[in-house]
């Protein structure tokens, strides 16, 4: 096992109303936010980029490693899951920080390969107040072998007391990566994601499938305190996802039955 160094990340940005509107129109939403208004759950992913230059991306399109997030030596990402504390609202069209800290990086043997798991932990302050902690899972891994067969992905469950339906597509995927600068080519480039990373389409954004099930879960308790979310197989772009609710249980279910998340509020 190898334990990487841990590196901090101090970014600031104003939350400009015209951007959560416009994310409100990408999921489908008449916007209806402005300066004042409290931020909705996990839109803060659309503040805080990081731009960098074309000499420093990676092949998948992400900044190279080697910043906050170490060079643990593989080249897949995917965003596992996440855990969120909210403990103030964040106000629109006012400065808030950022400080991310690699809480954990750390390389192991699995069954199919090396693998890295890295931790990245986000705190959102305005005016010197904690409003969000988020911790955030990726995992690192090599490319795929085609010879060795995939894992059977969960059986997602079927109790659910509300269901909606829904489908992305590549304009939706698109628009999606724009707003919160994620030039992952898996989502917007389908030789790149077949070809390279072994999957048959376009993959939708994990964190855009958290987003559906926290506006879900926001609908159903109100304002929330708490939310974590696990990815456990990818919904592609040609696919209909249904994203369930049973108390605070939520899950996304594929056309074929299996889980693609599974999340609780």
């Amino acid at each position: 096992m190898q334990k990487a160094k841990t590196a901090e990340l101090r970014q600031r940005d104003v939350m400009d109303p015209a951007r959560a509107c416009a994310m409100q129109v990408a999921l489908g939403s008449t916007p209806a936010l402005s300066a004042g208004d409290a931020l909705p759950p996990f839109f803060h992913q659309l503040y805080f980029w990081a731009p960098a230059p074309p000499n420093r991306l990676g092949r998948d399109g992400h900044p190279q490693v080697g910043g906050v997030i170490p060079d643990m030596g593989l080249p897949r990402r995917m965003w596992a899951g996440g855990r969120l504390a909210f403990h103030a609202p964040v106000r629109l069209g006012s400065p808030a920080e950022r400080v991310t800290v690699c809480e954990d990086a750390v390389r192991k043997e699995g069954r199919t390969g090396p693998l890295a798991f890295v931790t990245l932990r986000h705190e959102i302050r305005q005016a010197g107040v904690l409003c969000v902690s988020e911790w955030q899972d990726l995992v690192y891994r090599e490319d795929p072998d085609v010879t060795v067969p995939r894992p059977a992905p969960p059986v997602a469950p079927v109790d659910e007391e509300e269901a909606v339906a829904h489908r992305f597509d590549a304009t939706v995927l698109f628009r999606y990566s724009a707003l919160t600068f994620n030039g992952h080519r898996i989502h917007y480039d389908q030789p790149y994601a077949r070809e390279v990373e072994g999957y048959d389409g376009l993959v939708v954004h994990g964190p855009l499938l958290a987003q559906h099930l926290m506006l879900m879960a926001e609908a159903a308790f109100g304002s929330l305190e708490r939310f974590r979310f696990r990815a456990t197989s990818p919904l592609l772009h040609h696919e209909l996802g249904t994203f369930c609710r049973a108390g605070r249980r939520l899950w996304v279910r594929g056309p074929d039955g299996r889980m693609c998340m599974e999340a609780e509020a």
